[in-house]
């Protein structure tokens, strides 16, 4: 579905990515693991073209990414959660919603299936997206991305400020789109959250990649966790 191969991102002439190599399969649920300034948000932009400067290759589903603009990287399946959330406040949910729904043919996420792994939406279509809880407007993200019909979601520290309570609420949607079939790659600091929905990890420091592998390894080897994610 996804591969990385040799990839260097820049900021400006500051190097972020150093040789990264990453791969996500068909319907593989993949964690992408590192302290905060390692360089995993880069990584997401640089997939959907948010970093334009960069050198090695992004494949998706047989297509080369480095060089298309982030709407077409969009078209071809990709869906990006950022960590902002980006949400239009000035909006409704309904709104919101309609903002993400891909043009010209019907998707796989109508709204009617948004709503059986969001059902808290379905009560809120007219609220402004600004009155929502930060658990609910990251819901609102997610689900905004799925009307593009992606199949390959990318999600930016999902579980970042968010109550335990909602932190499960959002394991259970993760878990709920890998069983539909969608490849997820899940930028995580929050080690548990990811154990609970990703099958494998990669551990990423100071731009380049340090661990691949089973995510089992990773809650258990407790030297490997000091020496890449311990604060």
């Amino acid at each position: 579905m996804l591969e990385i191969r040799g990839l260097d991102s820049f900021y400006g002439r500051a190097q972020i990515l150093d040789s990264v190599d990453l791969k996500v399969g068909a319907g593989e649920a993949v964690a992408l693991l590192g302290r905060n300034g390692a360089g995993k948000s880069t990584l997401l932009k640089s997939i959907v073209g948010l970093v334009r400067e960069r050198r090695g290759s992004i494949r998706f589903q047989d297509t080369e990414l480095l060089g298309l603009p982030t709407h077409l990287v969009s078209r071809l399946g990709v869906g990006y959660v950022p960590e902002e959330r980006r949400i239009f406040t000035n909006l409704t949910v309904r709104e919101n919603l309609e903002v993400g729904r891909r043009r010209g043919k019907p998707g796989r996420w109508p709204l009617e299936r948004i709503f059986e792994v969001f059902p808290n939406l379905k009560g809120m279509l007219g609220r402004m997206a600004g009155e929502m809880s930060g658990g609910e407007q990251q819901m609102l993200t997610v689900a905004r991305t799925l009307m593009g019909d992606p199949r390959l979601v990318l999600l930016d520290e999902p579980s970042e400020g968010l109550a335990p309570l909602i932190v499960e609420q959002m394991a259970r949607m993760v878990r709920c789109l890998h069983a539909e079939g969608l490849s997820i790659l899940l930028c995580e600091q929050n080690m548990h959250f990811a154990g609970a929905v990703c099958e494998r990890a990669y551990i990423i420091e100071r731009g380049a990649i340090r661990f691949s592998g089973d995510m089992r390894r990773v809650v258990e080897d407790e030297a490997l966790r000091r020496d890449y994610l311990a604060v």
